[in-house]
């Protein structure tokens, strides 16, 4: 992919779909969180992340309403939010925050080429050619976050925020964002907002 194809206008998308971009201090880490979404966007021939379906992955765990935005922003807030209520308690837990609300709101910028139903039905078909899918989110948004020249600490938060985390030892911040992420899934799912949701026995 060349960069010409990464657009001033699907940059500024990216900026209106995630407003707490300008809760990162550093001018320079907020374009590139930008860049590794447009740059996301951009190879799958995307025009915003309202495009991605809302879900934890790609069959389960769906949105009843809503896409991709509302659950990085709502990763964002709480992990903002937690990180202030505990320095509050423990004004000694050093929080780098822009490394948080960058890696919150970049998490899931792999989901853009796992998610994209062509690519769906092609791996499904063939599992025994290049898996399925050849990586998950979580791997292909490390690539992306590296790419556009990320900090390893944001790069992160994109791999070990979910399953591929096991393997090696959390960052503070990596570490908030992925009790976030989980969270959400979990009240999202608990308060009927998701299409598999919890139901009673009648």
């Amino acid at each position: 992919m060349t960069q010409a194809e990464v657009t001033e206008e699907l940059r500024a998308t990216v900026r209106r779909e995630l407003p707490e971009i300008q809760q990162i201090q550093s001018a320079e880490l907020r374009d590139k969180v930008v860049e590794a979404w447009a740059m996301s966007l951009a190879q799958e021939g995307l025009s915003g992340i309202s495009e991605i379906k809302g879900s934890g992955d790609p069959e389960k765990n769906i949105l009843k309403e809503g896409t991709q935005v509302d659950h990085l922003r709502g990763v964002a807030l709480l992990s903002m939010r937690m990180a202030e209520q505990l320095q509050e308690l423990k004004p000694g837990l050093d929080v780098d925050r822009d490394v948080m609300i960058a890696g919150a709101l970049i998490h899931d910028v792999g989901k853009a080429r796992e998610f994209k139903d062509a690519n769906q039905a092609k791996w499904k078909q063939a599992p025994h050619i290049a898996g399925w899918p050849p990586a998950r989110h979580s791997v292909h948004g490390y690539y992306l976050c590296k790419s556009v020249g990320l900090p390893d600490e944001v790069a992160h938060i994109a791999i070990a925020h979910s399953r591929e985390g096991v393997f090696v030892m959390k960052s503070l911040e990596c570490t908030i964002v992925s009790h976030a992420d989980h969270s959400y899934w979990e009240i999202m799912k608990a308060g009927g907002q998701l299409t598999d949701s919890y139901q009673p026995p009648q």
